[in-house]
């Protein structure tokens, strides 16, 4: 289904509902580093995309996806704004993205909004910033009346699946993931030091999950606003250095984490000078610690993508949600996608109602100048029985999933002489 200016007010010309990005599926970590959006970035994309006509557009970006869902003639308009403020190419984008066009994007969001799309299955992280890429878009004028709806019925899906299923039971986040990975391959880790670099969410979640499962008192962060890191530090009783000790607190450590967030890498091998084993984790997207730190033979290293591989026992009965989940979604996919395609058609129908009436007005007047014992009355009744009867298979017909409704308009207003204004 086509959609045109029914979703931006506009009849001028025909667009339709697009999403575009890439994923942790095809796009390995580095490749996803060079497509981030940073905050400042997103607001220049949006403000781009509405001095250039695009009507409505939101953008997402997390460690595992970046994706642009707006309405447009043609995805390269997005495709280009993303490559636009990002370091990544058009040429590396379409060797790892995908593009959904209408219906097909519409599922793809609820699939990414309900976690079923998420790296580590139920991970719901994800709804809280599409929240916020709605809001923004919201604040500059970028969500027209068809995805402020979408972006609401994808919002209730999702509280509808955690709130009557299990699948989001257990902790299978990348943080807990780290965690669990600490813990499988660090011996005795309550009596390590555990160094945290960055508390941004994902180092807020691992340091809370660190606390919970290690048993650990010695846990140490430094963040470069150091009184951010008070902050989060005061909550838990942990010591908190300064960014100018890090070379001194790395020698130290037993396991740095690092979930600095940066653009590029804040760890390399010119701030370790290490006299024992260090378990480094990057946490980061793009990748904040540089390759050159596997040149000292003390590091071991794992990365994000990694650490998405590590499961828990809970898994497997989040993957037995999937089916009550889907069908969910499938409820509130369809009545959106019902409210969308009525959406389109109605101004059609109406114009079309009216046109019939003045035949029908037309007719009657006649038969009543013609003929002296003409009934108006029962022929009021019949004519817009037949009105209603007619009106209802072109609705019907539109309906269709065959039907391209865009067509199927255009032939009505064809047929029936009907202005193009009545949109």
């Amino acid at each position: 289904m086509k959609v045109n200016g029914n979703l931006n007010g506009s009849a001028s010309r025909e667009e339709s509902f697009y999403a575009i990005g890439l994923n942790y599926q095809k796009a390995d970590a580095e490749t996803r580093g060079h497509f981030s959006v940073t905050q400042e970035a997103q607001t220049a994309i949006l403000e781009e995309a509405r001095d250039s006509g695009i009507q409505s557009l939101t953008v997402v970006s997390t460690c595992n996806r970046t994706e642009l869902y707006g309405i447009a003639s043609h995805p390269f308009q997005l495709i280009k704004l993303l490559c636009n403020y990002t370091n990544g190419t058009v040429e590396e984008f379409e060797k790892v993205a995908y593009i959904h066009k209408n219906k097909a994007a519409v599922s793809h969001l609820f699939r990414v909004a309900t976690g079923l799309d998420s790296q580590i299955l139920g991970d719901f992280e994800i709804i809280s910033q599409l929240r916020s890429g709605l809001k923004q878009s919201k604040k500059l004028g970028m969500l027209n009346a068809y995805m402020e709806r979408l972006g609401n019925a994808v919002i209730q899906a999702s509280k509808r699946i955690k709130n009557e299923t299990e699948l989001s039971t257990g902790a299978t986040s990348v943080s807990f993931a780290a965690v669990q990975y600490i813990m499988a391959r660090v011996p005795y880790i309550s009596e390590k030091n555990i160094l945290l670099f960055g508390i941004g969410k994902i180092g807020r979640n691992t340091c809370e999950n660190l606390i919970k499962h290690t048993r650990n008192e010695h846990i140490t962060l430094i963040n470069r606003t150091k009184v951010k890191a008070e902050a989060v530090a005061g909550k838990f009783n942990l010591v908190v250095k300064d960014y100018s000790n890090i070379e001194s607190e790395i020698c130290q450590a037993d396991v740095l984490i690092v979930a600095t967030g940066a653009q590029k890498p804040t760890i390399n091998k010119e701030l370790l000078f290490l006299k024992k084993p260090l378990l480094i984790l990057d946490l980061s997207i793009p990748k904040n610690v540089a390759a050159d730190v596997l040149e000292n033979e003390f590091v071991s290293l794992v990365h994000l993508d990694e650490l998405a591989k590590v499961t828990d026992s809970t898994l497997a009965h989040r993957q037995s949600q999937i089916p009550q989940a889907e069908k969910i979604i499938a409820e509130i996919e369809n009545e959106f996608n019902a409210w969308a395609e009525n959406r389109s058609f109605a101004p059609t129908l109406k114009a079309l109602k009216l046109k019939l009436a003045e035949i029908k007005e037309g007719e009657i007047d006649y038969q009543r100048r013609k003929n002296n014992d003409f009934n108006e009355e029962q022929a009021a009744i019949i004519s817009d029985r037949i009105i209603h009867k007619i009106t209802t298979h072109f609705a019907n017909h539109l309906k269709n999933d065959e039907v391209d409704t865009q067509e199927g308009i255009a032939l009505i207003k064809q047929v029936f002489q009907l202005p193009n204004n009545e949109l």
